[in-house]
């Protein structure tokens, strides 16, 4: 008796457990790049650069809309040395996000600055719904 019923509580749970688990395949559309332009920091809207000041002791990562444009901010913080630069690795598209990447470059040798800096990156694209995703 025991035997027969310890058999059938396995036999119920595995079934639960293979008919619970199925192979699901997510495929992701493709991005499409979405045009951008860098903004200096002297064309920067005050307002924007006023948040980018309260912000840029930590690394942050903000969105702000005005005029039909949409500005994506990215900072890594206090650096240690200066002449540390950020390339842009993607902007782009999908019915669900914008994707916006970017990566620190480290001082070249003859570049490093002898105070901290804090290096940010500001874009500049069309206004879009959607939202970002940070990278």
């Amino acid at each position: 008796m025991r035997r027969t019923a310890a058999l059938g509580c396995i036999a119920f749970f595995s079934a639960i457990i293979l008919c619970g688990c199925r192979l699901i395949r997510i495929e992701k559309e493709p991005r499409k790049p979405l045009e951008y332009t860098i903004v200096k920091k002297e064309m920067t809207p005050k307002e924007l650069q006023a948040l980018i000041e309260e912000k840029k002791e930590k690394e942050f990562q903000l969105t702000y809309q005005i005029e039909g444009f949409l500005y994506l901010v990215k900072g890594y913080g206090q650096q240690v040395a200066g002449g540390c630069s950020i390339q842009v690795e993607e902007v782009s598209l999908s019915s669900e996000s914008i994707y916006f990447k970017t990566k620190l470059m480290g001082p070249e040798k003859s570049e490093e600055g002898t105070g901290p800096s804090y290096p940010y990156i500001v874009i500049k694209t069309d206004f879009r719904k959607e939202p970002v995703e940070f990278a």
